[in-house]
């Protein structure tokens, strides 16, 4: 069975723009061939307009249609959220990220199931210590 992917920001700004690894890009062509949907956390619209409004990311395309853009992408579904995740995020175990938006999406992977598709050095260093799942792109 093919496992359920959340892309971090990074991994859905990359994959938006096709500039994935081949392996991740492969990755993702055969869970949207498989039928098995892609999770972005709704984290990801605060981290898009934190990238655009720093100026960090740009292009021709506002932060909202950027977003709607990883959105329209077939088979990508936004992520739940409930307040629980969020308070889970707040009481990982082992030594969890720092940065709010990583406890976010290790919370999400963990409360789901999901595997995080992710290049952060920090959230792979979660994931080698066995608290999440996690695929480097």
């Amino acid at each position: 069975m093919t496992e359920t992917l959340l892309l971090d920001t990074c991994a859905a700004i990359w994959a938006a723009e096709d500039r994935l690894a081949d392996a991740s890009a492969e990755l993702l062509t055969h869970h949207y061939r498989s039928g098995v949907a892609l999770f972005l956390s709704p984290v990801t619209g605060w981290e898009l307009g934190l990238l655009f409004s720093r100026g960090r990311l740009r292009g021709s395309r506002s932060p909202a249609e950027f977003l709607r853009h990883i959105l329209r992408v077939p088979g990508v579904r936004l992520a739940a959220m409930p307040p629980e995740v969020l308070l889970a995020s707040s009481f990982l175990p082992g030594s969890p990220p720092a940065d709010p938006s990583d406890r976010i999406l290790a919370a999400t992977a963990r409360e789901y199931g999901y595997t995080l598709m992710t290049r952060d050095a920090a959230l792979l260093d979660y994931a080698g210590e066995g608290h999440i799942h996690a695929v480097a792109c």
